[in-house]
């Protein structure tokens, strides 16, 4: 008998190009792979239809995000607001299929009642409230940082008053038992992130510089490579290079005053995957703790040493694969002991031993249809 299943995306899952992306399109792949039919409804705002979804999916459907005023509300949070749909809930109507929504952006269908009964899931990409609180400390923008600030308190409401009328599926176990203390989750479960059909392919020995690399049009990972510059190169004659989206004109030329570090601006993912893999030590502070960092995994599938703080490594299950540190000064120690020490061949297969058990798609799909097909209604 055919399994079918709606997924509703907080936006159009390709280009693969960001962390949520990477987890919706290629858990498409993996499910379209074990014969589920998938309804797939995306919100629309910027990417344009995507032809290739029509390869994975049985149907596609694309909605209109509310952007600006039209979608904002006093009591929810505008990235819950800002999606609810009428068209995308006469659609879900038509039939029983199971729901996933992507991310608490897609869970409004929670609080009406023609879905009181429908099985229905959420897959949490973050803590939300937790990760617009640390966009708030990290933004240095005035109206961006009052807008993250209400933002995090609507969704802490939202979140708790949401908790409770699904089963969730978190990517790891920090964010599953913060929404099981703080939010009074009851039914929750880890599903590791989908990742590309990377293959481990991090070599051994020597690489040829430092690197940093995210979406520097985010509060958040600017200020990461500002302070990457600021204080701990800065004080080192060690080669770094940042690479990634959108940096602003202050990054690039802050990047360009040292002789030892250089800014790559809007690299092509051929670009990017080589940076990655000609570089030594991955370089990789955060100040978001919640979720799973792609770009993490990807340094860890494709690259060497890789250096992070807590709120980068912390949960994730892959403490051992990296060096952590701190204060300026821990990262600066840790830095210039690695710079000149080898990547071996015994690290390679401790990578091997915990991503590819961890981050294997079949094996997190076959869980995800377990779980969607497999359990009792709460």
């Amino acid at each position: 008998m055919e399994k079918h299943l709606h997924i509703i995306s907080f936006d159009v899952p390709y280009p693969v190009n960001y962390g949520g992306a990477c987890d919706v399109f290629y858990k498409l792949v993996a499910l379209y792979q074990q014969g589920i039919q998938i309804h797939l409804h995306c919100f629309q705002y910027g990417r344009g239809e995507q032809p290739i979804l029509h390869q994975y999916c049985a149907s596609v459907h694309y909605y209109k995000r509310a952007i600006g005023h039209k979608g904002f509300s006093a009591k929810l949070p505008y990235i819950v607001s800002s999606r609810i749909n009428e068209s995308l809930f006469s659609n879900l109507l038509k039939d029983d299929h199971p729901i996933l929504m992507e991310g608490i952006h897609c869970s409004y269908l929670l609080h009406d009642p023609r879905f009181a009964h429908r099985r229905c899931f959420v897959r949490l990409h973050n803590v939300e409230y937790q990760y617009y609180r640390e966009l708030f400390r990290s933004s240095s923008h005035i109206i961006r940082k009052a807008y993250y600030r209400i933002e995090s308190g609507l969704l802490r409401s939202y979140e708790q008053a949401t908790a409770s009328k699904a089963i969730f599926l978190g990517v790891n176990e920090a964010d599953n038992e913060t929404y099981q203390r703080e939010l009074g989750c009851k039914q929750i479960s880890e599903v590791p992130l989908f990742i590309p059909p990377w293959k481990l392919e991090c070599q051994d020995g020597m690489g040829s510089y430092c690197f940093y690399h995210g979406d520097l049009n985010v509060d958040a990972n600017e200020k990461a490579a500002f302070w990457l510059l600021n204080n701990v190169f800065s004080q080192l004659e060690i080669p770094l290079v940042l690479a990634g989206k959108n940096p602003s004109k202050r990054l690039i030329e802050k990047a360009h005053a040292n002789n030892y570090t250089c800014l790559v601006p809007n690299p092509s993912e051929k670009e990017m995957q080589d940076m990655i893999a000609k570089a030594h030590i991955h370089v990789l502070p955060s100040y978001t703790h919640t979720g799973m960092k792609v770009k993490l995994l990807n340094a860890l599938y494709n690259g060497r040493h890789c250096v992070v703080n807590h709120a980068t490594i912390d949960g994730t299950g892959l403490e051992s694969l990296c060096y952590t540190a701190e204060t300026a000064a821990d990262f600066a120690e840790q830095i210039t002991a690695l710079y000149h020490q080898p990547f071996t061949k015994e690290a390679v297969q401790l990578r091997q031993k915990l991503l590819l058990q961890k981050f294997n798609n079949e094996k997190n799909a076959l869980e995800l249809i377990r779980l969607i097909w497999g359990t009792k209604m709460y």
